[in-house]
């Protein structure tokens, strides 16, 4: 455990991390409760202590799954082109984990209705990567990266639609999608529209 990092937080991540595993080699109506907490050595009553719900556990995995992400690839402190090249990794990492691809595809898919418990998160989670892509976009600006002129939100709504619409057809078709390929590519094309004229590759 970290040192300052509280005892019961540490415990909870725990939990996060092992329900993650759970969910993700199982999926949302065959994850076990006990299972979960059976991997961080509790009982279900003292797991159902800190996560009130299998539910409530699930969009928990989901949150810590994008704060994974983050640490993992910081794409809003990178910003520019670093930026844009840490979303491709991800997509890369996605494709390494099938099951938690396919569990995000399916919750994000139910949560469009209005009174679903993820419909707040869903809606909550684009917001947040609307603004943060649209941030470092921003930043590729200030450093001279990309023209002044660009319209960030509308290249965020893009970008996050085109993992999303590859994530689709990669689960569906794997063998014919290539989800890394695909977006790097795309990623590679944005970089040279938004470079300002004469700035060359990179």
């Amino acid at each position: 455990m970290r040192r300052g990092y509280p005892a019961g937080e540490a415990r909870k991540e725990r939990i996060l991390a092992a329900a993650l595993l759970e969910f993700a080699e199982h999926g949302y109506r065959g994850a076990s409760l006990a299972r979960v907490a059976e991997r961080v050595e509790l009982s279900q009553a003292g797991l159902l202590h800190h996560f009130t719900s299998k539910e409530r556990l699930l969009l928990a995995v989901l949150d810590y799954r994008d704060e994974l992400d983050v640490r993992r690839f910081d794409v809003g402190s990178a910003g520019g082109i670093d930026a844009l090249r840490a979303l491709a990794d991800v997509v890369g990492n996605n494709a390494r984990v099938p099951g938690l691809v396919q569990l995000f595809s399916v919750i994000s898919g139910e949560a469009v209705t209005p009174g679903h418990p993820g419909h707040e998160w869903a809606r909550r989670r684009y917001r947040r990567l609307r603004a943060q892509v649209a941030e470092a976009l921003r930043k590729g600006v200030e450093r001279g990266e990309f023209r002044p002129d660009i319209d960030a939100e509308a290249h965020a709504d893009r970008l996050i639609a085109m993992m999303d619409g590859l994530q689709t057809q990669w689960l569906i078709d794997p063998e014919q999608v290539d989800m890394t390929a695909v977006f790097r590519g795309y990623v590679d094309d944005l970089i040279a529209l938004l470079r300002p004229p004469g700035s060359g590759a990179g």
